[in-house]
Parts: structure tokens; C-alpha cells; sequence
């Protein structure tokens, strides 16, 4: 790179750099301001904080607006539900029908063949596709009505079955994707090809942080976790600037990779040094316009700040002991479903604004009752817990909770069918999902199913559909909030999707 006096040789030995020079000063006299009035729009809304306590529920949308002042692209679009969202991620695809899809006409059809007619030329997987027949099996597990809602909840998910009435089941769930890997990628990015930005990428570039020492989006994967592989591009930014994609918290002595300082290094210099390398990449970027020099400037700025914030919000041994106990023994071990469940409330009040957890294991081809026990043992008693802190906490009115896989589980057994055991396959067309929180209706079931829980019946739900909704809560109309790549305007619905007012309150 140039030194001030080369860079002045330069230009004024060489016309047509110099033609170039003025377009670029231009160019940085415009981003400079673009961003100026960016930050103003954002430090508009991180004063909200406090002022949208003060909204009373009676409150004109265009009240709520003026508090929420929109920011540079024009958000919110409407006044919003939903300032936070905890994601429930349940990899590897729930049985629908062994926790909440409750089909009591099949316990007398043990062993029969389930009738063509209700396949009715659906795509099946390799591994059902090879059966010489299709046993239907009926769920071990017991069901019971819970609630006010009389909400159907088998005895596999106790601990849930007490918060059934702040919750909206969604029953009638359907993806296009019949693999875990296209699945779980079209659920999280609207896409079943990896390189499209994750929800919470979309979040982020559309709304901004609400705590500038902390990431807007974080993910947190359960440890030890055995099933279909997580990769970064779940959380990644695909096409959107780089400061965007979630970051990755792992458990134990360094949540997050490369930020604690080397051995024998005490950081003192370290301002010293951002500073000094801020007026490298500002000259880099005086020189092409590449905006993806101001994002690698904001991300060293963020790892900075999160040198400092890390260690206070990861730090969990401040709890009382009655948290952990709501939460169950699993809590008080770092990186587990339950510790992550916990650790996902602190950053949220910490103000990130999107926390997604994985965890694998629901991937039952084999042994589906014991899987299904495993699974909700594990997560179970944390995800009420985190209902009832959320509650407690003044948090839940405008938090949104999402709970679900990629798909659901066939109501035929995939492999041997004994009476007490069975295996269950990929199923796109029909599972269950649940939200809770901020703009949806408690203590509501939406959607049906047949009498096998393969097809749905009733009020049919897409991805791009649940897309749609969960960006409407946060105030965004999902047509409007697009970003131009490669010459073509995406979104995180592509070209479909509708809210589906009926879940809202």
C-alpha cells in the first residue's frame, strides 16, 4: 500500500487515476453519510429500549412506531410484536405423532398395510422406498388433555404438558425437502442449497443490534450431540455483509474461537493496533469501495468489545440455585440443552436479539420410542423452564419462542415392527411445530391431520409460510426486506410465502 506522498505522485502524474479518485471520494463522501444517518436510525432504536417499556397495550401502531423510529432501509415496515427470539431447534425431525399429533383410531390398525391411498404418490425415501411393506404403528406413548386449551401432549413431554396454554401448536406443518441436510438448511435460510443468509442473518441486516458489545445473532449447539452433521452455513450470511452471520458459542474455557489473547500477551496495545489497522483498511477502502472492508472493520471492533462482554454473559455462576433446579441438573453443566436453554435467556437480556439452539438426535429410524424418551428427557424440563423464566421475568410478551425440526416421522415403522418398538422415517408433508411469545395466540392448536398424520387436512403450513409470520412479528413485511445479489433482489421467502394471520393475536 502507498504511502500519502506516493498516492499524491500518483494521481497527479496520471489523468484517468485521477478520474477514478474523484468518483471514489464521492463514493466515500456518500457511504460516510449513509452510515452517519445509519447510526442515528440505530442509536434511535437501541434508546427504545427503555421507552418501549413505557408502551401500554392499548397503544396505536402509531405510537409503537414513533418509539421504534425507522431506520435506514425503512424498518420496521409496522409497529412489531416481537423484539427477541429464542429459535428451539430440534435436529434430526420429531415425531409428530409421538408427542403432540394424537392419532387414537390407530392403536387398533397395529401391523396393517397403510393404504396406498394415503401415500397417494408421495415421494418416500431410499430407506422406505426398499420396503416390501408399510406396518402402520401406533404410538406407545400415552396422551392426555392438558390446560385450559385441552391441548393434546403425550406423557414423553411432562414438564411441557404444565405451559401447554402459553403455547400455539402448528400441526400442520409441510416442507418440500425429504432429507435432513436440504431440511435443515430450507428451514433456516428459505433455501434448501447452502449460501443463502440464515433467519437470524436476515434479522440483523434488517433491524441492527440492541447491544453494540455483543453480537445480534448467536448460535449454541448442545454438546456431544450424534445424528445428521450442524455446519456454520446454518447461521452463515450467505450474500449479506459479513457482520451479520451468527456467531457460535461453544461451551468451556473459550466461548467464542481466536478471541482470547495469545499466551504471554497482556492486550494493552491492542486498542492501539485496532486503531492503527481501522486507518489501513479505511485506506484500502478509499481505494477500491469494497463494503466488505467496512464489515471486517466492524467485526475486529466486535471482537474487541466481546473481549470484555464474553466472560460477564457467559458466566452462569451467578444463578440462584432455584434457576437451576427449574431448569434440571443438565443446567449446571456447560453446553448441554438445558445450560444453552439458561445461557440463551442471559444473552437475550443482555440484548441479542436472536439466539438459535441446536440439538441434534430425533432421528429415529431405529428404536423411536426409546429415541423419543432420550430426546425429551434431555430437553424437555428446559424448555418449560424457559417458558416459565421468560414469564417471571417480564420477558415473554415480546419474545418469541419457536420450537421444531426440519420434518416429521412416518406413521408406518421403517424396518422390524414389535410391539413395543418401531422405526420411523423422513416425513415432509405433515409435522408439528410450536411458538409462544410475543404476537401469537396462547393456548391455540392451528391445522389437522388425517387420521395417520401423514397428510394434512386442514390450514396447511409452509416454511416459507412460517417465514413469512415469524418476520411479520418482528415487524418486517418479508416481500419488502430484500437485498441485491448478483443482480437479482432476495429475500428470505424467495418468491412465496404468506403470514398467517390466524396464529397472530
Amino acid at each position: 500500500m502507498c504511502n500519502n506522498h506516493e498516492h499524491s505522485k500518483l494521481t497527479s502524474s496520471n489523468p484517468d487515476f485521477q478520474k477514478i479518485e474523484k468518483q471514489l471520494n464521492r463514493r466515500h463522501f456518500l457511504k460516510q453519510t449513509s452510515l452517519g444517518i445509519g447510526a442515528m436510525a440505530l442509536g434511535s432504536l437501541l434508546g427504545a429500549e427503555k421507552a418501549f417499556a413505557g408502551i401500554g397495550k392499548e397503544s396505536t401502531e402509531e405510537e409503537i412506531l414513533k418509539v421504534y423510529n425507522k431506520n435506514r432501509l425503512g424498518l420496521p415496515h409496522h409497529a412489531p410484536k416481537a423484539k427477541r427470539i429464542i429459535y428451539l431447534f430440534q435436529s434430526g425431525g420429531p415425531s409428530q405423532m409421538d408427542l403432540f399429533d394424537y392419532k387414537p383410531k390407530l392403536s387398533d390398525m397395529f401391523g396393517q398395510e397403510l393404504p396406498p391411498s394415503v401415500i397417494s404418490g408421495q415421494r418416500l425415501t431410499g430407506m422406505s422406498g426398499s420396503q416390501s411393506t408399510l406396518p402402520i404403528a401406533p404410538s406407545t406413548f400415552k396422551f392426555n388433555q392438558y390446560g385450559e386449551s385441552r391441548a393434546w401432549v403425550s406423557d414423553a413431554m411432562p414438564y411441557l404438558s404444565e405451559v401447554v396454554d402459553d403455547l400455539c401448536f402448528i400441526k400442520s406443518m409441510q416442507t418440500d425437502q425429504i432429507n435432513h441436510t436440504p431440511a435443515i438448511t430450507f428451514m433456516q435460510t428459505g433455501n434448501q442449497l447452502p449460501g443463502r443468509p440464515a433467519i437470524g442473518s436476515w434479522l440483523s441486516y434488517g433491524l441492527g443490534s440492541d447491544n453494540e458489545n455483543l453480537p445480534t445473532f448467536i448460535a449454541l449447539v448442545s454438546k456431544n450431540g450424534k445424528g445428521q452433521p450442524l455446519k456454520a452455513s446454518l447461521w452463515g450470511n450467505g450474500f449479506l455483509p459479513t457482520e451479520h452471520q451468527g456467531v457460535q458459542f461453544r461451551s468451556g474455557k473459550d466461548p467464542v474461537l481466536y478471541l482470547s489473547d495469545p499466551e504471554n500477551y497482556d492486550g494493552n496495545d491492542r486498542r492501539d493496533m485496532l486503531d492503527y489497522l481501522k486507518h489501513l483498511n479505511e485506506l484500502q477502502s478509499d481505494a477500491y469501495g469494497d463494503p466488505e472492508i467496512q464489515s471486517r472493520m466492524s467485526q475486529y471492533e466486535m471482537a474487541f468489545k466481546m473481549q470484555t462482554s464474553i466472560p460477564e454473559v457467559t458466566d452462569l455462576t451467578n444463578e440462584p440455585e432455584y434457576i437451576f433446579d427449574m431448569y434440571g441438573k443438565d443446567s449446571r453443566d456447560p453446553g448441554t440443552y438445558a445450560a444453552n436453554c439458561l445461557m440463551a435467556r442471559k444473552l437475550l437480556e443482555k440484548g441479542v436479539k436472536f439466539v438459535q439452539l441446536y440439538h441434534q438426535g430425533w432421528d429415529q429410524h431405529n428404536y423411536c420410542p426409546g429415541g423419543v424418551k432420550s430426546q425429551s428427557k434431555k430437553t424437555d424440563q428446559a424448555t418449560a423452564a424457559l417458558i416459565k423464566d421468560l414469564k417471571q421475568r417480564g420477558m415473554f410478551e415480546d419474545t418469541l419462542v419457536v420450537w421444531g425440526g426440519e420434518f416429521g416421522r412416518t406413521v408406518y415403522s421403517q424396518g422390524q415392527l414389535t410391539s413395543d418398538n418401531y422405526g420411523r422415517d423422513h416425513h415432509p408433508k405433515a409435522f408439528t411445530m410450536w411458538m409462544a411469545g410475543a404476537g401469537v395466540k396462547p393456548g391455540f392448536t392451528y391445522g389437522a391431520t388425517d387420521d395417520f398424520s401423514y397428510n394434512v387436512t386442514k390450514d396447511p403450513v409452509h416454511v416459507h409460510d412460517f417465514h413469512a409470520t415469524l418476520m411479520h412479528l418482528f415487524g418486517i413485511d418479508h416481500e419488502r426486506l430484500t437485498f441485491k445479489h448478483q443482480g437479482r433482489r432476495y429475500r428470505l421467502t424467495d418468491v412465496h410465502g404468506h403470514v398467517v394471520k390466524d396464529l397472530l393475536t
